[in-house]
Formats: structure tokens, C-alpha cells, sequence
């Protein structure tokens, strides 16, 4: 099967994500798409592949050589993010891109803009696969998990391509910040892996973001309107005040970069009780810590002024910058970097604004850098990946598995 209808079979499966259900995976429909996903692994002629009750699927591709090598692993997520649908997914290719803009949606008048995302147009001459408009797309991360399973089958045809042992991990569960929950690093046995997550052709990246969750409840007191002096407390107004008490312009639209922000992700109330709930980033483990203590200082003021348990915080860490883990064995990006250039792709190395399963494997015991996997526009309507990126990306893996074992 070629990596566009690999893809576009995957795209089939609704997989979006639900971090409320307390379960693992989060949706049933990761369970299916994973069940597929192993079974085809079985049919490429893959070794050792074990899906297990939390949704994790690894895999073995044996090494074809005498020597030792490295044990090296490929990972991606299976999930969608729960921030646009992901239900009945109708894919369309637009070949040969010809750089104007693109009618997704004839009935809704839904059309991407090219002056809106100009990004698109370094792909001029080429084959891009949109959205109808209505969905997200998914090749955050389908396009990878389509390249590693492609990567493999590519291997497995040309044995003259030298190689060690290969190991491939899929996970449920990333875009929700569960993807590394049970993700068993010693079961997985690499020496090191690459998560293919990233965004446009050439991206290679081993800093992210330090990321933190902030849930602030706030408590008021109902009473009839017409009686409410003195009495009432409007908890919607107190958080209200509370989200234009933190830095106006420290929010995602307006930062790029290592600037790390404050981003409102939720908010939901009634006059007796709301809630607001945040994700606090940056690539500075200093600011990171500031940026915790600012919201919780923040808390503390809504308190002094409005009484005391007022607002509540739920804070808790996401992952940390993987970076402190990648320096000592900055080899395996240097792998990744000539991997690139021998296939004919410009390396662009730069920070992750976000997170992958690589950041918190790294911090387990599994150094794990993030490699393009061509997409752009992720979680919205306005998603795309050329097809010629995905390939690309398909023969870094190949490159890097074949650079290896000549090393």
C-alpha cells in the first residue's frame, strides 16, 4: 500500500481523544484503529507485535546484519485532538497544487485562504491533501504513524538496505497528555527512538516546551437579583476578573518562539460556581516556575479580596523540556540531521511550541527527539500535509536506519 492511501485509511477512524473519561484509552475508537494497526503490522511482516489493554502497540523489525548495532525506535500517536471533530473525515487531494486559494466546502463556502496561511505556498507544483472544511484532518499524528508503518514494509522489500533491530511504538492518548502513561520504556528496549510529530518538511527538534495544567474553580453565592445587595457573589464575574488580571499579550496568538504564554483552554459557570481552566508553557524552566507562581499569587488575590477558598487551584505538571536529556547524546540528533540531508531535506532545527510523547520519554529513560512528519494547521478545519512531505519523511526513516548500521 503507498503512504496516501495508507494514510487516508487511517483518517477513516475517528480517534479524537476525551481526557474526562478517566480511561485508557480515553475513546473506543483508538481501540479499533489499533487493532487494525496490528494487524496490518502482522501482515507487513513485522515480528514481536503486542497490543496491550491500554491501547500501546510495539513492534519488532529484526536486524539483517552481523554486527551490533544500536536498537532504535520510531514512535507516533494514534489520537486526534478532541479540539475539532474528527468524525467522518472526508479527505481531498489537491494535485498539483497551483497556489490559489482552495474551495473545501461547496455548500458551506468554506475556503482556504492562502493569504491567511501562506505556508502552503512553498508547496506550489505539489500533491495536498485538505480537509472538507467540517473536520479536522489528522495527520497530527496519522501522517506519522502512515510513515513508520511505511518505512517498515519499504524495509522489509529492500533487504539490500543494511540495518539493526527496529523497534515501532504507537500510543493512544498524546494529544490529552497521557500518551507516556503506560508506555513501558524497558518492554520498548531502544537505545533511543524519534517520535515523527512534528510539523512542515525538514523540522527536527529536541526542545519543548515545560507545560503545566492550571484548573481554577471559583465559588460564588446565588440569591434572587432583585435582593442581592451585599449578598450575592457572581463566581462568572470573579473569574472574569481573574483571566484579565494575567499579562494580556503572554497568550499564544500573540508569543512565537522560546516566549512562553498563559492559554485559556475552557471556561464554563453558573453565578454559584465556574471554572477556568489553563495551560501554562515555556522553554525556560526559571520562567516556567514564575508562571505557576503567578497564577497562584493571582488565586491568592481573588481570596484576600473576596474571602477566603473562594477560587481553588488544581495545578499539576505536563512534562518538561527534553532538552537537559538530549545533550549529553547529541549523536542521535546529528543522525537524524544527515538522515535528512542525504534524502534531499533541509534540516530545520528549532523548539517544539508544544509537547510530544518524545518529552516525557526522554525523562523515563528513552532520549526521543521529534522529527517532522509534514503536516500543518493541526486541530482545525484548515489542516493539510502534502503527500511528497509524508514520503520524505518515510525515507528519513529509512536513511537513519541505513546511516546507522553503516556507522
Amino acid at each position: 500500500m503507498n503512504i496516501t492511501d495508507r494514510f487516508l485509511k487511517y483518517v477513516s477512524f475517528t480517534t479524537t481523544s476525551d481526557e474526562n473519561t478517566k480511561m485508557t484509552p480515553s475513546t473506543p475508537g483508538q481501540i479499533l484503529f489499533a487493532k487494525y494497526l496490528a494487524e496490518e503490522l502482522n501482515s507487513i511482516g513485522l515480528q514481536e507485535v503486542e497490543l496491550d489493554e491500554n491501547g500501546y502497540i510495539m513492534a519488532t523489525l529484526p536486524s539483517n546484519i552481523d554486527k551490533v548495532v544500536p536498537t532504535i525506535g520510531f514512535i507516533s500517536h494514534m489520537d486526534t485532538s478532541p479540539d475539532m471533530s474528527a468524525k467522518n473525515i472526508k479527505p481531498q487531494i489537491v494535485s498539483n497544487f497551483d497556489g490559489n486559494d482552495i474551495l473545501l466546502n461547496e455548500e458551506q463556502l468554506i475556503v482556504f485562504e492562502t493569504e491567511k496561511y501562506p505556508e502552503i505556498l512553498q508547496y506550489k507544483g505539489q500533491d495536498i491533501i485538505v480537509t472538507d472544511g467540517t473536520t479536522l484532518l489528522g495527520a497530527d499524528d496519522k501522517a506519522g504513524v502512515a510513515e513508520i508503518v511505511t518505512a517498515m514494509e519499504y524495509l522489509i522489500a529492500h533487504p539490500e538496505i543494511k540495518h539493526g533491530k527496529i523497534r515501532v511504538g504507537f500510543t493512544p492518548d498524546e494529544e490529552i497528555g497521557q500518551g507516556a502513561d503506560h508506555f513501558e520504556v524497558s518492554k520498548f528496549a531502544a537505545d533511543w527512538a524519534y517520535t515523527m510529530d512534528g510539523g512542515e518538511i525538514g523540522e527536527l527538534e529536541f526542545e519543548n516546551f515545560n507545560a503545566a495544567s492550571a484548573k481554577i474553580t471559583f465559588h460564588g453565592v446565588n440569591v434572587h437579583p432583585g435582593y442581592a445587595k451585599h449578598k450575592m457573589l457572581n463566581s462568572m464575574r470573579i473569574a472574569n476578573q481573574f483571566a484579565t488580571m494575567l499579562p494580556r499579550h503572554e497568550t499564544p496568538e500573540h508569543t512565537e518562539g522560546y516566549e512562553g504564554f498563559f492559554h485559556l483552554t475552557n471556561m464554563e459557570g453558573t453565578v454559584e460556581k465556574s471554572m477556568l481552566s489553563y495551560i501554562v508553557r515555556d522553554h525556560d524552566r526559571d520562567r516556567f516556575e514564575r508562571r505557576k507562581k503567578e497564577v497562584q499569587h493571582l488565586v491568592n488575590k481573588i481570596n484576600a479580596e473576596f474571602g477566603e477558598k473562594t477560587a481553588t487551584l488544581e495545578l499539576k505538571d505536563q512534562y518538561y523540556n527534553m532538552r537537559e536529556k538530549i545533550e549529553p547524546v547529541m549523536h542521535i540528533i546529528d543522525l537524524a540531521y544527515d538522515a535528512m540531508k542525504e534524502v534531499g531535506v533541509t534540516p530545520k532545527v528549532k523548539p517544539i511550541r508544544g509537547g510530544t510523547d518524545g518529552s516525557r520519554l526522554s525523562y523515563m529513560g528513552l532520549p526521543c527527539p521529534n522529527i517532522f512528519a509534514g503536516g500543518h494547521n493541526f486541530h482545525g478545519r484548515f489542516e493539510f500535509v502534502p503527500v511528497q512531505s509524508m514520503e520524505k519523511a518515510m525515507l528519513v526513516i529509512v536513511k537513519i536506519a541505513e546511516l546507522l548500521a553503516k556507522k
